[in-house]
């Protein structure tokens, strides 16, 4: 009987703990988002998330470390929607296409993490926890880009790592432009910069560019 109070007692103060900082990371989230690392004070924190002091750094030692625990919360949806359930062994088209959606349902139903994400320069305090949970998203992304050269499916003149820069920086640039009003953003922005990005790298693309690239060369 002891031991089951016991156990019981410390499952609902766990979970307690957890509710809390779940709590504290949400309104982190927001606020990072909004101001960025440096304009975030944890006092701001603190109010956003209705908690004293001495509660929040129970849970999280330093402003750093609340940081990455966020970034690694974040991360982590982020690794769930883009591949929770999905099928690696589809068409290549058909798995871009799927991967490029999913990014896109994130962005629209997490826009808050998506920006902080996304849009701010995490190299500074990121820890050693939090660049593991980064490899954890972009690996299988680099590899399943790689496969693709390999395959033929993607030009082999561009590194996958560019291939992944160039493709991730041209979503984020269409949701950053929208956000500040330069475009609106549907299902046919998004579509059409899905295409564009397809062609840039389709290894069938590379004929045409050559011939143009030498027709080029008698005009001069």
């Amino acid at each position: 009987m002891g031991e089951s109070t016991t156990a019981t007692g410390k499952k609902a103060s766990e979970s307690k703990r957890d509710a809390l900082e779940s709590r504290v990371i949400e309104a982190a989230l927001e606020l990072f988002a909004e101001r960025g690392y440096h304009g975030t004070s944890v006092p701001a924190v603190m109010e956003r998330a209705g908690i004293g002091a001495g509660s929040l750094y129970r849970l999280f030692e330093s402003k750093e470390a609340l940081v990455n625990a966020v970034f690694r919360d974040a991360k982590r949806r982020l690794e769930v929607a883009l591949r929770e359930g999905v099928r690696m062994d589809q068409e290549p088209r058909t798995l871009f296409d799927e991967l490029w959606a999913r990014l896109a349902a994130f962005a629209e139903a997490q826009p808050v993490a998506f920006r902080f994400l996304e849009l701010q320069d995490h190299t500074p305090y990121l820890d050693g926890a939090s660049r593991q949970q980064e490899l954890a998203v972009l690996a299988p992304i680099a590899l399943g880009c790689m496969d693709m050269q390999r395959r033929g499916v993607f030009r082999q003149d561009v590194a996958a790592d560019v291939i992944i820069a160039f493709v991730w920086g041209a979503f984020v640039g269409l949701v950053k432009a929208a956000r500040l009003g330069y475009l609106k953003l549907g299902p046919e922005q998004i579509d059409a910069a899905r295409d564009a990005c397809w062609r840039a790298f389709a290894a069938a693309a590379q004929p045409a560019e050559r011939e143009k690239e030498r027709w080029k060369r008698r005009r001069r």
